[in-house]
């Protein structure tokens, strides 16, 4: 079970980041792996606080987010020996840190300028060009520095996917009890309730969920944290990726690019929520609430994309068993529903 040792939160936090890594060990040399736009943002401040206080900082700056990615920056970390790996920017650069300095043994530090998503915390990483198109586990990092200064500066947009993908806990924990109760797997009612409760906390605070306020922004930065740690705990993405997340994972097959991982998690969301004869309706709300997309038009799909995303949902994943696995529906059962639930 891998947990952070340090998760600092909050306005000019990224100022002890030399304070952070030297306490906990890393007082001699760091790789930063960042891009072009978040090195201007945040790297350099990391880069020059650690070089103030006599921590060695080398930069990396990464162009894409690719298995090649990966491995040239296995192949930096080989050369310079780093005894931390620090991952500086979105989603993708942390997936790029987290992996390649998992593959070579080194801790990993998750300085996330986004709050799109629970890969800031979590033990998984997904890239493009592994044979999967979902995440495959790496290792949680050893500390998480969020300031929410500069989380505060990025497009609403992320924040709302951020909400989307916490959201997405509620479906994702149901799946999990019926794989339990259907197939006998694992169920870990602690790292479950700590997911359950992380979507439960955004729910609730909704309506302070905006870039201008600090507080609806911890509230979503801790949420997305303690999801990260649920994960740690079940040793895998069961408590935090169901169905709603087949569906997400299927609509970056038929069109790749198109929206935010988080966007497409909140929609798929919904329609989970109603098949597990939940309040789907309250969840809608609440994405309307934070500004996350509800329907295909919003998200530029069409009602054919959407509905073969449902249909093939399933067949990602053949061994996680999910509530399309128990239904197993049909073309127009899934047009059907993508209908009643107002997705297309």
């Amino acid at each position: 079970m891998q947990l952070p040792r340090e998760v600092v939160v909050g306005e000019g936090v990224i100022e002890q980041t030399a304070e952070i890594s030297k306490r906990l060990g890393f007082t001699e040399s760091t790789l930063i792996i960042t891009g072009k736009k978040t090195h201007n943002i945040a790297g350099k401040i990391v880069e020059e606080t650690l070089e103030r206080e006599g921590v060695q900082a080398k930069t990396y700056i990464v162009e894409s987010a690719t298995i090649k990615d990966v491995e040239a920056v296995e192949e930096k970390i080989r050369a310079l020996k780093p005894q931390v790996v620090f991952g500086v920017g979105g989603g993708t650069k942390i997936d790029i840190a987290k992996l390649s300095s998992a593959r070579q043994r080194v801790p990993f530090i998750s300085v996330p300028t986004t709050a799109s998503h629970d890969g800031i915390a979590s033990p998984l990483s997904s890239v493009k060009g592994l044979e999967k198109p979902f995440s495959i586990m790496a290792q949680a990092p050893v500390a998480i520095i969020a300031d929410t200064n500069i989380i505060a500066q990025t497009h609403h947009r992320f924040i709302a996917s951020g909400c989307g993908d916490v959201i997405a806990k509620f479906t994702a924990v149901r799946d999990w009890k019926l794989a339990s109760m259907n197939r006998n797997e694992y169920y870990g009612e602690y790292a479950a309730s700590l997911a359950l409760m992380s979507a439960r906390l955004v729910m609730r605070n909704a309506s302070i969920i905006k870039p201008e306020n600090e507080k609806g922004l911890r509230v979503l930065l801790e949420a997305l944290i303690s999801c990260g740690v649920a994960m740690s705990i079940a040793g895998s993405s069961r408590p935090c990726s169901g169905a709603e997340h087949l569906f997400s994972h299927a609509l970056d097959i038929i069109k790749p690019n198109n929206a935010l991982h988080g966007e497409q998690c909140g929609i798929g969301t919904i329609i989970m929520a109603y098949l597990h004869g939940a309040n789907w309706k309250h969840i809608k709300e609440t994405l309307k609430t934070v500004g996350a997309p509800t329907n295909a038009y919003e998200l530029g799909l069409g009602k054919d994309e959407v509905v073969k995303a449902l249909f093939m949902a399933s067949s990602i994943r053949p061994e996680r068993y999910t509530i399309l696995n128990k239904l197993d529906l049909s073309l127009e059962e899934c047009e059907r529903i993508a209908k009643i639930t107002g997705v297309v």
